[in-house]
Order: C-alpha cells, then structure tokens, then sequence
C-alpha cells in the first residue's frame, strides 16, 4: 500500500514565496526577505493598476484629472485614442507589449505606465517602436515618434530618434539569427 499524500488542489499551479523552487530564501535574514516580499507584493500591485487601466482606457473612462500617476496615463490614452497592453512581435524570441500605442497621421505614439520605485527608460519604449516598425514594415524615418513614461506623479516625454530605432531593429536581426543557430545546436 503506497503513502497516501495529502491533496492541496487549492495550490496547484502556484508558488510559494518560502517554496522549495525559490530556495534563495534561506540564506536571506529578516531585512533581505522582507525587501523581496515588497518588491514581489508591488510587482502585483502593478500588475493589477495596468489591468485596471487598460479596463478603463477600453470603456473610455476618464479619472480625475488630478495629476496622479494612473490618471494621467489613462485620460492620456484616451485622449490620444491610444489602445492598451498591446503585443507587438517580431518573432518568437523577440517581442512585447506595449503599455499604450496608438499609430495616427504617421505619428507614433507609447505610453509606458511605471507604478514601481524604479526609474523607467526610454530605451523600453525606443524597442516598442521598433517592434511596431518591423511588424507593421515601416521606416522609422518616415514617422514621428512621440514616448512618455508616467510614473511617481509626473510624465516624463520623449521624441524618438529613427537612428536608435534602427539600430535596435539591426540588433534584433542579429540577435535573432544567432537565438536560432543556437536552438538547432541545443534542440
């Protein structure tokens, strides 16, 4: 007769933050385990404030217009008829989504919405683009490219430039080309 275990159905397909996959833990004290737990509670958090937004950007509902972060992405988003948690791809190793976008009179525009302490970049938003440039098979430097990042309460706006942008598209070719050489090896 074989040990009968018990069944946990409520926890399947979760992890545990002190789970045996995530072993790191143990060498932690209290101040490293707690800094961990916020940093993961506050990725959740961000990710429920982007699911929220987009809901909102969807339904077309303005916030108050009070400067605080969200509400000034969202009004923004709907002011530049802009669509959320948009994925854009150039292959399977290479691809994201894009917090907000919107492609108007050969403008493009991404919004990148941070609700974490750290600062964002515009280099996040300079890869949306040349996501969208291969997808969409556009020049970058037939278009104006106009990024923002709302985070602590302010935006922070950007104009791309088509050189980096192409750059990053010659980096994405490379790099893909050799992720595949790599997988016929290693497959």
């Amino acid at each position: 007769m074989s040990f009968r275990f018990s069944s946990h159905k409520e926890l399947e397909g979760k992890h545990a933050f002190l789970g045996a996959s995530k072993y790191h833990w143990i060498n932690y004290d209290l101040e490293k385990m707690e800094k961990i737990w916020t940093n993961q509670f506050a990725s959740e958090r961000g990710t429920k404030l982007h699911n929220l937004a987009k809901m909102l950007i969807e339904m077309g509902i303005r916030m108050k217009d009070d400067g605080q972060t969200l509400n000034s992405y969202v009004n923004d988003a709907i002011r530049f008829r802009m669509t959320p948690e948009v994925v854009l791809k150039y292959s399977e190793n290479c691809f994201g989504t894009a917090d907000a976008i919107s492609f108007e009179k050969r403008v493009l525009r991404v919004h990148d919405l941070k609700t974490g302490v750290h600062p964002g970049s515009p280099h996040q938003l300079e890869v949306y683009a040349a996501l969208f440039c291969f997808e969409y098979d556009i020049n970058p430097y037939d278009i104006e490219m106009l990024f923002a990042i709302y985070q602590g309460d302010e935006v922070f706006p950007y104009i791309g430039d088509p050189v980096r942008i192409t750059a990053i598209q010659a980096k994405m070719k490379e790099f893909d080309v050799k992720i595949e050489k790599m997988k016929e090896v290693m497959l």
